[in-house]
């Protein structure tokens, strides 16, 4: 996980593909942190991807950067935990213009189930089980 976390930290911005029905939707994410080993991301359970996710929670993630490209196929899982939620406002304080860890609508998820495959045109993959 740690080369997946480096590279998405680096890129800045990532890229979720989630189920809609039966078509796919794709919005860009910003904030990641690792928390008790897992690798988590966040939204609002108030958004359309929450609500997808909690439909069908096999997502697709990717970002580039530098001639490289991640493409990362996961299950995300809700985590309510007022630790969890805390953690990754304290990783990502500009979040916390937007929400706090009481709020109602802040929702952490982790991804598990993930595979992670760092490529370019030049070097052998780099995949990362987690």
């Amino acid at each position: 996980m740690e080369k997946t976390v480096k590279f998405l930290n680096e890129a800045k911005v990532f890229f979720v593909s989630t189920i809609n029905g039966d078509k796919p939707e794709v919005r860009p994410f910003g904030a990641l942190n690792v928390y008790n080993g897992r690798l988590y991301i966040t939204t609002s359970n108030t958004k359309d991807v929450y609500k997808q996710i909690m439909m069908n929670n096999n997502v697709a993630i990717s970002a580039v950067l530098d001639g490289e490209w991640i493409r990362i196929s996961a299950k995300l899982v809700n985590d309510d935990s007022l630790d969890a939620k805390k953690s990754m406002l304290d990783a990502n304080p500009n979040l916390r213009a937007m929400y706090n860890e009481n709020d109602g609508k802040f929702s952490v998820l982790y991804l598990t189930e993930a595979t992670a495959t760092i490529s370019s045109f030049t070097s052998a993959p780099i995949v990362e089980k987690f």
